[in-house]
């Protein structure tokens, strides 16, 4: 019989996770289920790079998997102000 630790087991988790570009044309990543999970980068590549690292990062301290989200959509809005 084998006998893993927690560290040596890797266990999957999904979440959604949100992209957007700045102002600058900067990419910045979010997961929503994870508080304060975000990153940036230049280019999608190194996004999604960082955005899995943050993400294995907060797992670490939360020490739970999130709650899953259901994706429903996205409405852009106009409102005066």
């Amino acid at each position: 019989m084998l006998l893993f630790s927690k560290e040596e087991v890797m266990r999957k988790v999904e979440c959604l996770v949100l992209i957007e570009e700045d102002e600058d044309g900067v990419l910045v990543a979010s997961v929503p289920s994870l508080r304060g999970c975000h990153t940036q980068a230049k280019n999608m590549d190194q996004l999604l790079k960082r955005i899995k690292e943050a993400i294995r990062l907060c797992l670490k301290v939360e020490r739970k998997a999130p709650k899953p989200l259901k994706f429903i959509g996205l409405q852009e809005m106009k409102v005066a102000c």
